[in-house]
């Protein structure tokens, strides 16, 4: 693999721009160590999978750059919270296409969950709010400064396949934190596949808005939600597995396989470009000791979801207080909703909600003995044993 070597005058204006006083840049420097990773990446650059990289504060790949991360490699970032992640921003492009044999792992110097933020890709597709489709934008969660939709719906972010993102969800306060993979408006020209999520402190994988597919997603211990969807995505999710280990009971207080809203946080219902969206194939598992889920399936706030083949269960000491659930004080689903899942384990598949004190919906809940979920297979790259 070619290593890129900057110049003395292109890290002389690499420093600059990184230490510049904008709004999405709160004084992060770059470091002239090719190994520490911090700051703005203003120009294409790749990495070497001989070389052990550390994360050591927040890496900004900005617009127009690429950032090129070979199979094998593997980023390692400081146990530094909420100051230490990796966020690319709109126009701005991340390819970290891995192999089975030599996936690229995102870890910690701590190997505990919270440890570091996470994975963040911005874009420029569309996302739900008050203006025309393709007219609206939003702050990021855990950066406000840095923007994130638009008009360009079919936009390419880059690649990820085959990466292993782990230790992630560092918390910024009671309302806002990381997840290990954060989608914000990312397009239908972005790849994303074969990705394992381990032992998170908050969601595994959250997409706001956007129309990017993905395809083999394999989380492990999120305390949060497994797979979630908001602000108007309208992508199609396919070969989802999400397992939470009896011995991880770390636990938020109202963690789901999927959760979906139609709107951000329900907030704003009117809303344009909703969220619709697509899973086919999805097998929930959480054995986690005398850990309740909220739901194991969640569809409110306005989506419209389409879940197809989904094996959805707890077992041992674990419970769920709804099996597939389509009520929210802040909105239903859609009635255009379908859910088709088989319930395992020791769910049965009747707690089913459709309406409450605020309104009710026509969804269609259909539980049936004859679903497969996920063919594990689809992860013996990971080694993880099932």
């Amino acid at each position: 693999m070619k290593k890129l070597i900057l110049s003395a005058l292109a890290i002389a204006a690499l420093t600059f721009t990184a230490c510049e006083t904008d709004d999405d840049v709160a004084g992060p420097a770059t470091s002239g160590d090719d190994t520490n990773l911090i700051g703005n990446i203003t120009e294409s650059r790749t990495l070497d999978s001989n070389v052990s990289y550390v994360l050591s504060g927040p890496v900004f790949v900005k617009d127009g750059a690429t950032l090129t991360i070979p199979a094998g490699t593997t980023i390692t970032a400081n146990a530094g919270g909420t100051d230490v992640y990796l966020l690319v921003e709109r126009g701005g492009r991340i390819v970290a296409d891995g192999t089975p044999t030599a996936p690229i792992r995102f870890t910690s110097t701590s190997q505990t969950p919270a440890a570091w933020g996470g994975v963040i890709i911005n874009g420029n597709a569309f996302i739900s709010g008050q203006n025309a489709q393709g007219q609206n934008e939003a702050g990021t969660e855990v950066n406000a400064g840095i923007l994130f939709g638009g008009n360009n719906d079919t936009e390419d972010s880059g690649i990820l396949d085959h990466v292993i993102i782990e230790y992630t969800g560092a918390r910024i306060d009671g309302d806002a934190e990381h997840n290990g993979l954060t989608l914000n408006g990312v397009g239908s020209g972005t790849t994303l596949s074969n990705i394992w999520i381990a032992n998170g402190d908050d969601d595994a994988i959250e997409f706001f808005g956007g129309s990017v597919n993905a395809s083999n997603i394999f989380v492990l211990n999120a305390k949060d939600d497994m797979f979630d969807v908001t602000q108007g995505y309208r992508g199609t999710l396919t070969n989802l597995y999400g397992v939470r280990e009896a011995s991880y009971v770390a636990v938020t207080s109202d963690p789901r396989g999927i959760e979906a809203d139609g709107n951000l946080d329900g907030n704003s219902p009117s809303d344009n470009t909703q969220s619709d969206f697509t899973v086919n194939n999805i097998t929930i598992i959480n054995s986690g000791n005398a850990v309740e889920f909220s739901d194991l399936i969640k569809i409110r706030r306005g989506a419209t979801g389409t879940v197809n083949n989904a094996l959805a269960g707890t077992f041992g000491t674990a419970t769920a207080s709804d099996f597939i659930d389509f009520y929210d004080d802040k909105g239903t689903a859609t009635d255009a909703t379908v859910v088709n899942a088989t319930a395992n384990g020791t769910a049965d598949g009747t707690d089913n909600k459709f309406s409450g004190t605020n309104g009710s919906t026509t969804a269609t809940a259909t539980v049936t003995t004859a679903n497969t979920g996920t063919d594990a297979s689809l992860f013996a790259w990971t080694g993880y044993i099932f």
